[in-house]
C-alpha cells in the first residue's frame, strides 16, 4: 500500500508513519530524513541537493523529484511506502504521480491529519527530540524519564529551532499556502482521508488502522 500523509506540521505524522512503517513492513520515508541520507551519500543528486542547502535555499522540485524517484525504486519500497512531508505542492503531487506511473504504481491512499493550530503550537513548543534515534518525547505530555535523556536508547534530547512559536506560526502560514491546496487536489480524486489527530496516541493508531486495507496487516 502506498500513503502520503499530510497536515500542519506537529500534527503527529511521523509519530503515526513510523507505528504504521513498522506494522505494515514498508518504509516510513520522511522527506527531511531522506534529503540528509542522499546528501550524505555522496551521489549526483546528493551533491546538486547540498548546494541549495549548505546556502539555505529550498531544494527545487525537479531535485527533490529525483530523489524522491531513486527512493521509491529502492527494494524496500517495493510492498508500499508512507510518504512523509512529500508532496508539499501541488506541482510536487503531479509530479509524483508521473513518477508512479512510471513504475506502474499510484497512490492507494492520502490521509490528513487534522489539528487545531493552538494545540499544535503547544505540542511543537513542548517537542524534544533524539538525536540518534529520532524518537519524539514532549515535556507536557511525554516527558522523558530522566530529562534531556532519550527513554529507548539514551540518546540526548534536544528541541529544534523551528518549534519556537513563531517559527511555528510561520510555518504554518508557508503550509497553508503552498499545501493545503492538496487536500481539494486528493479530494477530487477520491484518495483524501481524516482523521481527528488531537488526543491519545493508541486511539489516533486504531482511526489510522481503520482506514488501511485489513488485507495488508499481519
Amino acid at each position: 500500500m502506498n500513503l502520503v500523509f499530510l497536515g500542519l506540521p506537529g500534527a503527529g505524522k511521523g509519530t503515526q508513519a513510523r507505528l504504521l512503517a513498522q506494522r505494515m513492513g514498508i518504509p516510513h520515508i520522511a522527506t527531511g530524513d531522506m534529503l540528509r541520507a542522499t546528501i550524505a551519500s555522496g551521489s549526483p543528486l546528493g551533491q546538486e541537493a547540498d548546494r541549495y542547502v549548505s546556502q539555505g535555499d529550498l531544494v527545487p522540485d525537479a531535485v527533490m523529484i529525483g530523489i524522491i524517484a531513486e527512493r521509491l525504486q529502492q527494494p524496500d519500497a517495493a510492498a508500499g511506502f508512507i510518504l512523509d512531508g512529500f508532496p508539499r505542492t501541488i506541482a510536487q503531487a503531479e509530479a509524483l504521480e508521473a513518477v508512479l506511473a512510471g513504475m506502474n504504481r499510484r497512490i492507494d491512499r492520502v490521509i490528513y491529519f487534522e489539528v487545531g493550530e493552538d494545540t499544535l503550537i503547544r505540542r511543537l513548543a513542548g517537542r524534544l527530540i533524539c538525536r540518534r534515534s529520532g524518537h519524539i518525547f514532549n515535556v507536557h505530555s511525554k516527558p522523558p524519564a530522566i530529562s534531556g535523556v532519550c527513554d529507548i536508547c539514551g540518546g540526548e534530547l534536544y528541541s529544534r529551532d523551528d518549534d519556537q512559536a513563531d517559527k511555528v506560526r510561520h510555518r504554518h502560514q508557508v503550509y497553508h499556502e503552498q499545501t493545503e491546496p492538496l487536500l481539494a487536489f486528493y479530494q477530487a480524486r477520491g484518495l483524501l482521508a481524516t482523521i481527528k489527530a488531537e488526543g491519545n496516541v493508541d486511539k489516533i493508531t486504531d482511526a489510522l488502522l481503520a482506514l488501511v486495507s485489513p488485507r495488508v496487516l499481519p
